[in-house]
């Protein structure tokens, strides 16, 4: 049975070792098998505490990361702080034991600029330079990078799979992958089953959403389809629900939460985990 996880961000941000000892053991109790671990900034989750809640708790880890302003592999400026920062979540998971390690880790969150063809393979050229010594130290860890595609409205530079396939290519293999979101596919993809399949052995893992943000099932997406290729490619990750609360005026304000989703964040994940069971 294929492993169905939760985002912290259903529930709050930023996610601390306090937070963490409340929260995860409310997931494990709802029937989640995995859990992913935001670390927003480096400290605020430590090894010793998460692992004795993982442990606790039986939930498989994942760790994501979040490309705030100021976090950029494009800008010469932000370069080093990024490294450092994706690091430190690289070892974070590492100590945890997480697999994967995954975000748009390419240049900040809602920082959106035009491109000409040759502006375009530039950055990606500069987005190389700049991740190499980062997967390095992954492959040290032994975690894999997932580098994920967002829309047109949080990114320019990386926004469908080929795209990503194109800037990354020399450097996928065991450090480095693509984490792939049901959200950002639903918009810039003309199949999102198909567009797993072009991902194909480079999936590193899957997060899901509704259409619209909220709980996965009775929304526009094909799920049946998107399952379907997850299976052809051999993805044996776990799916993660990916949403955010409306409550928490940082979170909503960067993922664009103008109103609530379900009833209750504990009604979006019980909803979305037991569509996401039915799917078989």
């Amino acid at each position: 049975m294929r492993e169905i996880g939760v985002n912290t961000w259903v529930w709050t941000s930023p996610l601390t070792d306090a937070g963490a000892g409340d929260l995860l053991p409310r997931i494990a109790d709802m029937g989640f098998d995995a859990v992913e671990l935001p670390l927003e900034e480096a400290g605020h989750l430590s090894v010793p505490v998460v692992s004795e809640v993982l442990a606790r708790t039986g939930l498989t880890p994942c760790v994501v990361g979040a490309m705030a302003p100021g976090r950029d592999l494009i800008d010469a400026s932000c370069v080093a702080g990024t490294q450092d920062y994706l690091r430190a979540c690289i070892d974070f998971a590492a100590g945890i034991g997480a697999r994967t390690v995954c975000g748009p880790f390419y240049a900040a969150t809602g920082r959106v600029w035009r491109m000409d063809a040759d502006q375009r393979a530039a950055a990606y050229d500069d987005l190389r330079t700049h991740l190499a010594p980062v997967v390095e130290h992954a492959l040290e860890r032994g975690v894999q990078l997932g580098v994920e595609p967002l829309n047109r409205y949080e990114t320019s530079l990386v926004n469908t799979v080929d795209q990503a396939l194109t800037a990354l290519e020399p450097l996928l293999g065991d450090g480095l992958g693509l984490a792939l979101d049901s959200y950002h596919l639903n918009i810039e993809e003309r199949s999102s089953a198909d567009a797993i399949r072009t991902a194909g052995p480079h999936l590193a893992h899957v997060q899901v959403c509704g259409s619209d943000r909220g709980a996965p099932g009775g929304d526009q997406t094909d799920w049946p389809a998107l399952v379907a290729a997850l299976d052809e490619v051999g993805y044996g990750g776990p799916l993660v629900i990916e949403s955010f609360t409306a409550d928490n005026a940082s979170i909503a304000t960067a993922a664009s939460i103008w109103r609530p989703l379900a009833p209750t964040q504990d009604d979006l994940a019980r909803d979305g985990l037991a569509f996401l069971r039915s799917l078989g």
